[in-house]
């Protein structure tokens, strides 16, 4: 976790600024988080910015959706937002009021990825507190870092790996049937919960299973040689001839090899 978020420009760190302010006097609130780019110190002037509102109590959603509509509607009265929006093409704010509960769920047939390591990760261990750390808050790091309980991670390794080998089981089945788009779309649900089955087996927390690959396999998981074996199997080529069977045989073969 940085010491301070790092805003790209003075837009961002008034919006946040605005934001904390408003939650900050509200007495649900325990800790106003930033999160995700900011925190990590990555963002770019066309980054979004998001933020997490730490509640100091569990609530249900009808009283979060309530606390993100009274927010809303005093957000969108204030100049510095508006300027904000306008400030690039796709820029947004996105924050998200929640109350620390972080629940596993079962993968029926067809399941995965989840979320679930990433939302830990992202509000507890590369979040950065932008008005002090509330006590839930500091509970809450207490409770779930490192890592979560040893029982709970066996059993989602275990789900997740079945998971990913069924996935990527049926590549080669789409292929033949010259169903290649199919087939590449089990290739790439079968890599990120590969890239899941990764960190639990590390009992490390992921950013994400879509972007930011290379930060955190080389940087944060210190395996800089598997990174550039990940980046050909997800390399753009020719969707026919065999090819994604063979790039899933190989990610079944890492799948062993990491992720047990």
């Amino acid at each position: 976790m940085n010491a301070s978020p790092v805003f790209p420009t003075s837009l961002h760190q008034s919006v946040a600024d605005l934001a904390a302010g408003y939650f900050h006097q509200l007495p649900e609130t325990d800790t106003v988080l930033v999160v995700n780019s900011c925190a990590r110190g990555k963002a770019v002037p066309q980054s979004d910015l998001d933020m997490a509102i730490l509640t100091n109590l569990e609530l249900d959603p009808a009283a979060i959706a309530g606390m993100e509509n009274a927010w809303a509607a005093f957000r969108d009265a204030q100049p510095v937002y508006d300027q904000f929006r306008r400030s690039g093409r796709f820029i947004q704010l996105h924050l998200d009021v929640i109350d620390g509960r972080f629940e596993p769920l079962d993968w029926d047939d067809g399941g995965g990825p989840d979320f679930f390591e990433v939302e830990v990760g992202n509000r507890l261990l590369y979040s950065v507190p932008l008005t002090g750390a509330g006590p839930r808050y500091q509970a809450l790091r207490q409770q779930w870092l490192p890592y979560y309980g040893e029982a709970l991670r066996i059993k989602r390794l275990e789900m997740v790996r079945e998971a990913c080998a069924h996935d990527l089981d049926h590549v080669a089945f789409y292929e033949q049937r010259d169903l290649h788009f199919q087939a590449f779309d089990r290739l790439y649900k079968g890599y990120q919960e590969f890239l899941q089955a990764l960190f639990i087996a590390r009992r490390t927390y992921p950013i994400a299973y879509n972007k930011w690959i290379r930060d955190q396999v080389v940087d944060i998981l210190r395996l800089p040689e598997l990174y550039p074996q990940l980046h050909q199997v997800m390399l753009a080529g020719n969707l026919q001839g065999g090819a994604l069977g063979k790039k899933a045989e190989l990610l079944t073969r890492f799948l062993d090899d990491y992720c047990t």
